[in-house]
């Protein structure tokens, strides 16, 4: 009785022990108490099919090596936005009125106008207008002939020329590069012979006619200080152009004989340099233009070498330079 009482109480102990064993995994759930015991392989499958391995889901296993999860916050339900009032319906389009257009603002030129009127003695008066232009310099361009002349305070000019060809034609040039052009018909112009001297600056430069072998200083002497008008017809006469005022001036002296209604004349030529302080010791420069009645135009350059200051109020003569009117042999 007594082997089997102690039998009896061994298996009911170690049914006990099995109970306890399997109560402490059933709760403990891999505890550091069972870590001796060899854990049941697991295998797992998708989630939500949750299928048995043995008394364990796959959703009821929790990773004890796995760091605690933050809690989640409950977050207060997002009210929606105001719904955006819309605006009142759109008006009807209206077509705008059409704007004038903008002027176009004037240009900032200024024009030259030049107009030539014929005078007795195949001369021309030249009427320059420059508003724009007052007190300017210009030089006067005709037919080789090239002066200088400056406009007014009204940037005006008026000029009497004489015309060198029957249909001259007379250019301004300003010296911004500004100019004006006119023409004229001057049919007088064939009863005229005319000679040219011209030059630049202070050369002391004059041109003298002797008619009909007149001494210096007689009647028939006609130069710069005696030039004779132009409207006696009875002989020659001699126009100064050029403003000596301008700075380095275009001058030029211009004789003018009657050939037309005076067929008998004979006039001897020269042109002549008087010594001057602003001359001495230089070389002046100049040109001489030939206009006769019966012949082709001759033009020809010379310098000429003034002397030194001691023969100031001199003149040098130059012979032969200019051919003499000699009107009755032809």
């Amino acid at each position: 009785m007594q082997k089997i009482r102690i039998a009896a109480m061994g298996v009911a102990t170690l049914a006990i022990a099995l109970a306890a064993a399997q109560y402490m995994q059933s709760h403990a759930g891999g505890s550091s108490a069972v870590n001796h015991a060899k854990p049941a392989p697991v295998t797992t499958t998708p989630l939500g099919k949750a299928e048995t391995l043995g008394r364990l889901a796959v959703s009821d296993v929790t990773l004890t090596s796995a760091l605690p999860s933050a809690p989640r916050v409950a977050q207060k339900p997002v009210s929606p936005l105001p719904a955006v009032a819309s605006g009142p319906a759109p008006e009807k389009q209206t077509t705008l009125p059409t704007l004038p257009r903008e002027e176009k603002a004037p240009a900032l030129t200024c024009e030259q106008e030049l107009n030539v009127t014929p005078l007795a003695a195949a001369m021309v008066r030249l009427e320059l207008s420059a508003h724009c232009l007052a007190n300017e310099r210009f030089t006067l361009h005709h037919n080789g002939l090239m002066v200088t002349a400056i406009t007014d305070d009204d940037g005006r000019s008026e000029l009497v020329v004489p015309a060198l060809s029957a249909e001259p034609v007379f250019i301004v040039a300003f010296m911004n590069g500004e100019g004006a052009v006119a023409t004229a018909k001057v049919p007088e112009f064939s009863q005229y012979d005319r000679v040219v001297v011209q030059w630049k600056g202070q050369s002391g430069l004059q041109l003298h006619a002797r008619e009909g072998g007149a001494d210096y200083g007689s009647e028939g002497h006609v130069w710069a200080e005696a030039p004779r008008d132009m409207t006696t017809g009875d002989g020659g006469f001699l126009v100064r152009l050029g403003d000596a005022r301008a700075a380095e001036p275009l001058m030029a002296d211009v004789y003018s004989y009657p050939t037309g209604t005076n067929p008998e004349a004979q006039v001897t030529l020269s042109v002549e340099a008087q010594v001057t302080q602003a001359n001495c010791m230089k070389d002046v420069e100049a040109q001489t233009l030939e206009f006769p009645v019966n012949g082709k135009t001759r033009s020809q350059d010379l310098i000429l070498s003034i002397p030194d200051c001691d023969a100031a109020g001199d003149f040098l003569v130059l012979k032969n330079l200019l051919n003499d009117l000699k009107v009755a042999a032809r």
